[in-house]
């Protein structure tokens, strides 16, 4: 780290600067977001998480795609990449494969990572890459015009259902617990601590980690459907989420302005792909394989090592 960095994160452990501010890249501030959005508090959250996680900053990634959401990578103050429509979660993927040291967090809305990006967010799920994927999900395009999304509610009006919405729109919690996702919660922008805790374990949970932020979009989505500003949203999510930890997810769906189960629903270990990936090479190659990490041979040396020093220090 810079010294420069390094004063401003003393400065903010005593007080005298906000303390996520050392994880934005102040120089691009004013942000774009419009008064009301939730992606503001969704980036403070995650700035707050990486701060409680106490992880390498310089072994942090930040992938976005397209939209709203997509201008996070921007503002945070890491290595980033903001890619084309859609194409978040297979760059970042390639990002983990060519350094498997870095932790990969993708910012994502929902028409981003479930219209055009739904292929790669199922398969990267089903193979239980380890990425860390936020999805702030406000039920439109809010950057290209307010178009009907995969997670729309139906019956709710957008620019190209104009008389609403008629098709069935996706539990995103559902989907990436069916495709095979390994942490899985959801939360409101107004639930900022629990957004900041569930990221938190995102990043340190191994495997494919999937927070769901629903956040209003005030310019488009609240306008068209005439649910008032950014305040009145965050009052009905107020009166409407209902706290399920662990709930089957197939109970997760959102109708259109009724109640919204929230929580962490998911939390389960299996390898990830490239456990699999290290299991299958040794078996077929043998113990010289080094391609990801360290050999079966090194990691059982090491075991070994640990438990001796263990043994000493208890004499």
């Amino acid at each position: 780290m810079s010294e420069s960095l390094d004063l401003r994160l003393a400065l903010a452990e005593t007080e005298l600067e906000n303390p996520v501010l050392p994880y934005l890249r102040q120089d691009r501030i004013p942000h774009i977001w419009c008064p009301g959005c939730g992606i503001g508090s969704v980036v403070t959250s995650f700035a707050e998480a990486v701060r409680r996680s106490k992880l390498d900053r310089d072994k942090i990634a930040v992938v976005s795609g397209i939209g709203c959401t997509g201008r996070v990578a921007g503002y945070v103050d890491f290595d980033s990449m903001h890619t084309t429509h859609g194409r978040a979660i297979p760059v970042a993927t390639g990002l983990h494969l060519a350094n498997p040291d870095l932790k990969v967090v993708v910012f994502s809305g929902d028409g981003d990572l479930t219209g055009i990006g739904g292929n790669h967010f199922i398969h990267a799920a089903r193979r239980n890459m380890n990425l860390t994927v936020i999805c702030v999900n406000n039920f439109t395009y809010g950057m290209t015009g307010g178009q009907v999304t995969p997670t729309t509610p139906s019956g709710a009006n957008a620019s190209t259902t104009p008389y609403g919405n008629y098709e069935y729109p996706f539990s995103l919690p559902f989907l990436a617990d069916a495709a095979g996702a390994t942490y899985i919660a959801r939360w409101t922008s107004l639930h900022s601590r629990n957004v900041t805790q569930s990221i938190e374990e995102a990043l340190k949970h191994k495997g494919f980690s999937f927070v769901e932020v629903i956040s209003p979009c005030t310019t488009l989505y609240l306008r068209r459907n005439r649910l008032g500003d950014g305040v009145d949203t965050l009052q009905y999510y107020q009166d409407n989420s209902i706290l399920k930890h662990g709930a089957d997810t197939r109970e997760t769906a959102i109708d259109f302005q009724g109640k919204m189960l929230v929580g962490k629903f998911v939390e389960r270990q299996k390898p990830t792909y490239l456990d699999a990936v290290n299991a299958t090479c040794a078996k077929l190659i043998g113990d010289d394989y080094q391609l990801y990490g360290k050999t079966p041979p090194e990691k059982e040396a090491e075991k070994k090592a640990a438990a001796k020093g263990k043994k000493k220090a208890a004499k």
